[in-house]
């Protein structure tokens, strides 16, 4: 049988399965030394959300359904692909108050690896004329548990692939549907995100989706450098010429330094792929993210190099727009339309580079596209 699906979760028929495992011995097809679990998490902020572990044998990525079928962090050996986020995590949905005021609660819950910010907003928060929230930071979905979730593995293929039903929705308003899968093959380095977006409304509803990647300490260093194919940059908090100098470089954890976002248009090749890479400062290692620009066409390149205990960090993020208020982008026309019935799709790959000839080579096609 080249293919076969576990449920863990499915909320229809309350079906949940607490302590899951699977391993390559229960398929005898199956070739590697992989296996898959799912626990609840106890104790503290983290106390009853669901973690999902897909260890394909050379690489483990940590999985949270409970938080938008989220990916915590990835573990690969003794290192880890994630950041140390001064919020201990990760965070059940019920301790994040997403509409507190201020409009940045979404930040008590954020400690992901990669977190997916939408659907109904994306950026930063937005109030109307009389100072009322309408959108709070980075949307609702990465709050959102799924409310099915199963794991299928392909033998012929040797895939492991985790997919997960999330809803934003509200009477009366907008009904979104996301399915969210990340896949991995055996014994390797590198995921594929895979999400669509349906609008199972029968009115038109809109949509934004960011991806929001995240790597910190120790592969975040002073000295790496984001390697991409920029075809126009812009400083989010300036119009200054100058205000773009050095936005590539990453420089030593500073307290209190304020955080930098850059917008950017990438260039991208015949089919509207792309991708950027984030470098070690002597070329033998790197992470890179690839994507495609039809269904993602805006990338913003977040610094945050402030002190250790504060989070020193960076994030890579494509998005179908750049992370400004819901209305801001509206202005522009980056906001995504969904007739009744219609979908969004999207698919991000995830590498993580352990020799200079692997960095070598992805730098080579990203410097390609320049040409």
């Amino acid at each position: 049988m080249p293919s076969q699906t576990w449920t863990l979760t499915d909320g229809s028929s309350n079906t949940h399965e607490s302590d899951f495992c699977l391993t390559a011995d229960d398929l005898p097809g199956a070739k590697g030394d992989w296996k898959v679990t799912q626990r609840v998490l106890r104790g503290g902020m983290s106390d009853g959300v669901d973690l999902v572990e897909i260890d394909n044998g050379r690489m483990r990525l940590m999985v949270i359904p409970s938080r938008g079928m989220g990916i915590w962090k990835a573990q690969i050996g003794d290192e880890t692909l994630g950041w140390r986020s001064p919020v201990r995590g990760p965070v059940h949905p019920k301790f994040v108050p997403l509409f507190d005021p201020s409009g940045l609660g979404w930040l008590e819950g954020f400690d992901e690896l990669l977190v997916r910010c939408g659907l109904e907003s994306n950026g930063a928060p937005d109030f109307d004329a009389q100072g009322q929230l309408l959108y709070p930071l980075h949307g609702r979905i990465a709050n959102r548990p799924a409310h099915n979730v199963q794991v299928t593995v392909d033998e012929t293929a040797g895939t492991i692939t985790l997919r997960g039903v999330v809803e934003e929705t509200r009477f009366h308003f907008q009904k979104l549907r996301m399915v969210a899968s990340v896949t991995t093959s055996i014994d390797s380095m590198s995921f594929t995100v895979s999400d669509t977006v349906e609008n199972f409304g029968g009115t038109p509803a809109e949509m934004q989706m960011l991806y929001h990647f995240n790597v910190g300490e120790p592969l975040l260093a002073p000295g790496n450098r984001l390697i991409a194919a920029v075809g126009s940059i812009k400083a989010r908090d300036s119009d200054e010429v100058g205000s773009t100098a050095a936005w590539d470089l990453f420089g030593p954890a500073v307290a209190g330094q304020p955080e930098e976002c850059f917008f950017l248009d990438l260039l991208a090749d015949a089919t509207g792929q792309t991708q950027v890479l984030l470098k070690s400062t002597d070329g033998t290692a790197g992470t890179a993210v690839g994507f495609n620009t039809s269904s993602l066409p805006c990338f913003t390149l977040w610094k945050n190099l402030v002190a250790h205990e504060d989070g020193y960090v960076t994030g890579l993020e494509p998005g179908t727009n750049f992370p400004n208020p819901r209305s801001v982008e509206a202005e522009h026309g980056r906001v995504t339309a969904l007739a009744p019935g219609e979908k969004w799709s999207t698919e991000l790959v995830v590498d993580r580079l352990t020799t200079s000839r692997e960095v070598s080579a992805v730098e080579a096609a990203i410097r390609n596209l320049n040409r």
